[in-house]
């Protein structure tokens, strides 16, 4: 019995040993896939803050909120699950499902520069400015960003999955999902922080110190102009993440060219600059992968807003 009763225990040291280095696999392959999504984090944090923009201040937090809500569903309910699925039975369609939803972000950025140039807007009702209206107005809202974050997280979680596909299925799952709770987590906190930075320095500015009221009111004075510029940045982001995933998946069925020019270019420019030369490859990229969503996002604005007045002609 007691020699019964040690192998038992031998087995369960065992098994704690092989449970924690598993966790600890799963915790580098987490990391591992975090920074390799790093870029596609960065421009998701830069597009959310627009959806808030002109909304009741104090409506921000909550529809944030919602938001961040619908993006860990869109990440742990339909996203991982797929993901998984796709890897281990349908691997092939993970580039072309990639690539339509860039497709997408590269429209919307497009339409929203569209108006952002042209000055024309979709136009509320007049006769609906009531509080119906703003409720409309911020389910609207949530629902376009909750759209634009699944094709943003959909790029987050395949670069995951690619940095972990050589594990099990059990490990891929936790390092996504830890990838997701985390990404997630940040983005949305960094936004909520963003968003209320008038707030802080409204707070600053009924300080007795002087040089406190000063940051606070400058602060304050600050605002509109990093929403405005977040704006623009999160419109410019949706068409060069766009674009770059439409760069990246025409060169995984073939077709380097677009890939192969954009990348020379980023190298050449680079080298005229060494000190900077991991910034400027990166801006030269954007501009190429930009460059490239806006003509597919160009065309498929032009082709959406042509088909209904041929119909309407007709």
């Amino acid at each position: 019995m007691p020699s019964g009763l040690a192998a038992l225990l031998d087995d369960v040291a065992a098994i704690t040993r092989l449970a924690a280095a598993s966790i600890d696999d799963v915790g580098a392959a987490a990391g591992r896939a975090g920074a390799k999504a790093a870029g596609v984090v960065i421009d998701d944090a830069a597009v959310t803050p627009r959806y808030v923009t002109g909304l009741s201040p104090a409506r921000e937090l909550p529809i944030i909120w919602r938001i961040a809500l619908g993006s860990i569903r869109n990440k742990l309910l339909i996203l991982l699950p797929v993901a998984l699925l796709l890897s281990a039975f349908a691997p092939w369609l993970l580039t072309p499902l990639l690539m339509l939803g860039g497709a997408y972000l590269c429209f919307e950025g497009a339409e929203k520069l569209w108006e952002a140039v042209s000055g024309h807007h979709e136009e509320a009702g007049a006769g609906d400015a009531g509080a119906e209206s703003a409720e409309a107005l911020e389910k609207k809202t949530i629902a376009g960003a909750i759209r634009t974050d699944f094709i943003l997280s959909a790029e987050i979680m395949a670069i995951a999955l690619a940095e972990v596909s050589g594990t099990g299925i059990v490990q891929q799952a936790a390092a996504l999902a830890i990838v997701a709770l985390a990404i997630t987590a940040g983005v949305y906190g960094a936004v909520g922080l963003i968003v209320k930075l008038d707030d802080i320095g409204l707070h600053l500015a009924r300080r007795s110190s002087s040089a406190v009221q000063a940051i606070g009111r400058g602060m304050v004075k600050a605002m509109p102009v990093i929403m405005s510029a977040l704006a623009a940045i999160g419109t410019a982001a949706m068409i060069w993440v766009g674009g770059g995933i439409i760069v990246h998946g025409l060169a995984g069925f073939g077709v380097t060219a677009p890939e192969h020019v954009i990348h020379a270019a980023a190298e050449h420019m680079a080298e005229l600059a060494p000190a900077a030369h991991g910034a400027i490859a990166w801006t030269v990229t954007a501009i190429g992968s930009g460059m490239v969503g806006l003509v597919v996002g160009g065309i498929i604005a032009t082709v959406l807003h042509l088909v209904p007045t041929r119909h309407q002609a007709s």
